[in-house]
């Protein structure tokens, strides 16, 4: 593959390659609105946001707000506007991203695998969940760039560049908290090199103070902003104490999860380890191996260990899978095989997701069955997307369907479960949507909403919507 040459791959030619890759890799997932729940829930979350609505007293969840401002931009084209436009975002981001790793090979001295290093990390994503707009697709960029500030305030002795490091590291915690050990990990590496340089207690001290009030000065802000607004309870615990009262899932299902995980990594994360061993260990390449670790910590310190929760470790296991990918026999035979097959796969999973979760246009149906007549919409199981698609209101602030019916969310989520499902349906919904039974879901608080089915709604519409079938009930009062 000629592109794997470094001769053949000027900085134009690679982002055009990465481009296509990208598109390529990433084109069935154009236009659905239903690519993952996730994204759905983000997308209503910045919809409402342009009405009026707040995240954490108006529309409930954990994720630190600067993720629902991210998804605000494209919300505020509507639907179906919004939805390609945020996949257009995701598309740029993963591309910037690869483009970024491919450059960071080359300054570690592997330029004939940093075009390949790249295509890994676009085609890995389809593996992990990051097909769509998850939020380490977003934030991967500004970690990258983080990571290269690093490399530069180190090569320059210069503090500033370390500061804006830790500033990136600070957004990236208003999209995700769960990177807030690469984080410390970058911080504290900062720091070694302060004291290799100045060997100065007063120095290190002032330094380490100014990088963790960068770091931490946008949650500072967000924090600030909803003290204001005499809403800090709210804020302080949905970002950082309801966590700690959510519910394992079964260990079965934990250890099926982090199984997945490994597998999928673990053929990137070899080549990355294989790489960095036969490499060296200059100072820089002691950095991405030290990344790495903290990468792979970091996804096992937090639980459930859902798919996309691997997507940060690509970053620096991409970058030094270069060492191999370049080299003469990989780069003529193994890795051209390698990166088809890991895209073939990667459709194969995309296409089985759309088998599963449905497409844009049995969503299409489903929101036509719905309809946007007068009345409130609950969706007690089912896509959050349905909200913004038919224009109709909510009637709780726990959108997203998990919160309420889920026996994980039990006690986690700052209301009763089974008290707000009976608030919503004391206020007759004119439209409630449902799935089937799934796993995790608690049958006490699906038999209680059948059951309220039953006594002043009619079963207007069953709708397939991947491999389910979706009930529409409608009020007959």
């Amino acid at each position: 593959m000629p592109f794997f040459d470094r001769q053949t791959t000027s900085a134009n030619h690679r982002l055009l390659i990465l481009l296509a890759m990208a598109i390529l890799a990433r084109a069935l997932t154009f236009g659905n609105p239903v690519v993952h729940v996730d994204e759905e829930f983000y997308f209503f979350t910045g919809h409402s946001m342009w009405q009026g609505a707040w995240p954490f007293v108006d529309v409930w969840d954990r994720k630190p707000v600067g993720l629902f401002l991210l998804y605000a931009v494209p919300a505020a084209l509507g639907f179906p506007a919004g939805i390609w436009v945020y996949q257009a975002m995701a598309l740029l981001s993963v591309v910037g991203t690869a483009w970024l790793i491919a450059r960071m090979a080359e300054r570690f001295g592997w330029g004939t695998g940093a075009t390949a290093a790249g295509i890994a990390y676009i085609l890995w994503l389809d593996l992990l969940g990051g097909q769509g707009g998850q939020a380490p697709v977003f934030y991967n960029l500004l970690m990258m760039a983080a990571a290269w500030a690093i490399l530069e305030s180190d090569r320059r002795a210069s503090r500033p560049l370390g500061l804006a490091a830790m500033a990136l590291v600070g957004i990236v915690l208003q999209i995700k908290y769960s990177a807030v050990f690469e984080g410390m990990v970058f911080g504290l590496w900062l720091l070694a090199g302060e004291w290799r340089r100045s060997r100065s207690p007063v120095a290190l001290i002032l330094y380490g103070a100014a990088l963790v009030a960068v770091s931490l000065a946008p949650t500072a802000l967000a924090a600030g902003v909803y003290a204001a607004i005499g809403q800090w309870d709210a804020f302080l615990y949905a970002n950082f104490l309801s966590i700690f009262h959510r519910n394992p899932d079964p260990l079965g299902e934990l250890a099926g999860n982090l199984g997945q995980m490994v597998l999928i990594l673990s053929p990137i994360v070899t080549l990355a380890v294989l790489g960095l061993k036969r490499s060296g260990r200059d100072r820089e390449r002691v950095f991405l191996a030290v990344w790495l670790g903290a990468g792979v910590i970091g996804v096992l310190l937090f639980r459930p260990w859902f798919d996309h929760y691997g997507l940060p470790i690509l970053l620096p296991a991409c970058t030094a899978a270069a060492a191999m990918l370049g080299r003469e026999a990989w780069r003529r035979r193994y890795a051209p095989a390698l990166l088809l097959t890991v895209a073939l796969a990667g459709q194969i999973v995309l296409l089985s997701l759309r088998h599963e979760r449905g497409d844009a246009t049995e969503f299409a149906a489903l929101a036509q069955a719905v309809g946007k007549g007068p009345g409130c919409l609950y969706v007690y199981s089912g896509s959050t997307m349905l909200y913004v698609a038919t224009q109709r209101c909510a009637l709780s602030r726990w959108i997203v369907p998990a919160h309420l019916s889920r026996a994980r969310e039990a006690g986690a989520t700052g209301v009763d479960q089974d008290a707000e499902i009976a608030r919503i349906l004391s206020r007759h919904p004119a439209v409630v949507v449902m799935r089937p039974p799934y796993n995790g879901e608690r049958p006490e608080a699906h038999a209680r909403v059948l059951a309220a089915m039953a006594q002043g709604y009619r079963l207007a519409a069953q709708l397939p919507m991947g491999n389910e079938t979706i009930r529409v009930y409608k009020s007959t009062r």
